[in-house]
């Protein structure tokens, strides 16, 4: 039988790290990975960006934020895991 392995396993490598949170609403997320909960991921120094208020794609928002550094609005945020659709470091963003 294959030994479960925990998110926070999964993820260590990105713990201290600048990354981008995908969501299932409008709302994109970039900042430190501090912690994987059982339900929430934790951040510090975070950009929450919300697309519905702006012109650009959440891809461009990206990139930029990647050439220029992050805007950050936040100390901390909760994130609920059940809301993620995708999460990868900043650093791994490819400009087109």
């Amino acid at each position: 039988m294959e030994a479960e392995i925990s998110m926070n396993e999964e993820l260590s490598d990105f713990i201290g790290k600048n990354v981008v949170i995908d969501t299932k609403s409008s709302y994109l997320y970039m900042g430190v990975l501090k912690s994987v909960g059982e339900y929430f991921i934790d951040l510090d120094d975070v950009d929450v960006h919300d697309h519905s208020e702006y012109n650009k794609s959440k891809e461009l928002y990206v990139m930029d934020s990647q050439r220029h550094g992050l805007k950050i609005n936040r100390k901390a945020v909760k994130i609920v895991l059940n809301e993620i659709v995708s999460l990868s470091l900043l650093e791994d963003v490819i400009e087109y």
